[in-house]
């Protein structure tokens, strides 16, 4: 009768491991440090791989390769690995100016035009982060036009604690927003240096807790709310949401001059209300032309991270304060804003390592 095999030891497992390679940050997983807690008992072996967000849009494959290569080793029985994250911190190149204290990331949407579907975006993209593990919060600097708690079904009024206003809590979201402070029918009129107080108390006078990513929900254009956040803040960097017609476009170019000015890392454009599939059909209908994000993406050099058809259900999520992809996560318009959080927090962390 044969011998059992010996256990592998420590050292075999991770050199095993090497073989997994993270594809955005181009190194292995040991290197990276990913592998954590570690243990070999007999022929059992058990690990946790701690990646950078949990909104990794190849977190299973990794999990896969990292099984695949440690039961190739000899002696491996069980093989039990866990995914976890650590979302990392932007940091400022020169000290901790403009850092939001209990804010890891800051990221702006922004749009160069009004009527692009813009909060809808921020809403339904910041969902689909804490969706995935994240801590998130979502601030409506939409001063003018401030719509995030209608589309997450937040009323009342913030109370304080310790003099920082505290964040309503909805779908595992933090929210803040001035439709929260003033009456629903009082109108907003501010000069810039109202605005940029406004925008400071938003940012550093509220208590955010622990969080991985702030969704900052901007006013279209390239205005005072814009530059009061970009001065104020340290933004990681911003989303620029678009339609797909030459008028959209041109102010998106607008738009990514400004954030590049003011040396904000564009992390792409998404590219809203793509086109429209009838119900019982596949056919899709282009109402608003095409071609508009592909051709931002090679005049700028900046990465179109998705196209966002029409439904009706996005609209509806929207009125009813259950945005779409918490409420119909399958469908076309969920799915795609869902891959295109995952893109955005795998460019964070790409930007974060270099």
């Amino acid at each position: 009768m044969a011998a059992p095999l010996a256990a592998p030891t420590d050292a075999a497992v991770l050199e095993a491991l090497r073989a997994v390679r993270d594809p955005d940050l181009h190194q292995d997983i040991v290197s990276l440090g990913f592998v954590k807690d570690l243990r070999v008992c007999g022929g059992n072996v058990a690990f946790s791989i701690e990646l950078t967000t949990p909104a990794c849009p190849v977190k299973d494959l990794m999990k896969a390769q990292a099984e695949q290569a440690v039961r190739r080793l000899p002696g491996v029985g069980d093989v039990t690995v866990q995914m976890t994250a650590r979302v990392t911190a932007s940091r400022p190149l020169m000290g901790d100016k403009g850092m939001i204290p209990g804010v890891k990331n800051v990221i702006a949407v922004s749009s160069g035009k009004g009527g692009v579907g813009k909060s809808t975006i921020a809403v339904n993209l910041a969902c689909a982060l804490a969706r995935a593990g994240a801590k998130v919060g979502i601030l409506d600097a939409d001063v003018y036009g401030p719509n995030v708690p209608l589309m997450l079904g937040v009323t009342g009024q913030p109370t304080t604690e310790n003099k920082k206003i505290v964040p309503f809590e909805k779908y595992g979201l933090q929210v803040m927003s001035m439709a929260l402070l003033v009456a629903e029918d009082q109108p907003v009129i501010w000069r810039g240096p109202m605005l940029h107080s406004a925008v400071r108390q938003f940012l550093f006078d509220v208590a955010w807790r622990d969080l991985d990513y702030l969704v900052v929900d901007l006013p279209p254009g390239t205005g005072d709310a814009q530059l009061s956040l970009s001065q104020q803040a340290h933004l990681m960097g911003a989303v620029i949401v678009t339609t797909p017609q030459d008028v959209s476009v041109l102010d998106v170019k607008k738009a990514i001059r400004m954030f590049q000015t003011v040396n904000v890392p564009v992390l792409g454009v998404v590219e809203n209300m793509s086109w429209f599939t009838p119900p019982g059909s596949s056919e899709r209908y282009h109402l608003f032309g095409q071609g508009g994000g592909q051709k931002i993406e090679r005049e700028f050099g900046v990465p179109l991270l998705g196209q966002v058809p029409i439904e009706m259900a996005v609209r509806e999520g929207g009125d009813s304060g259950r945005p779409i992809t918490l409420a119909a996560p399958e469908s076309a318009s969920a799915k795609a804003m869902i891959d295109i959080a995952g893109r955005i927090a795998q460019r964070v962390s790409i930007l974060n390592a270099e």
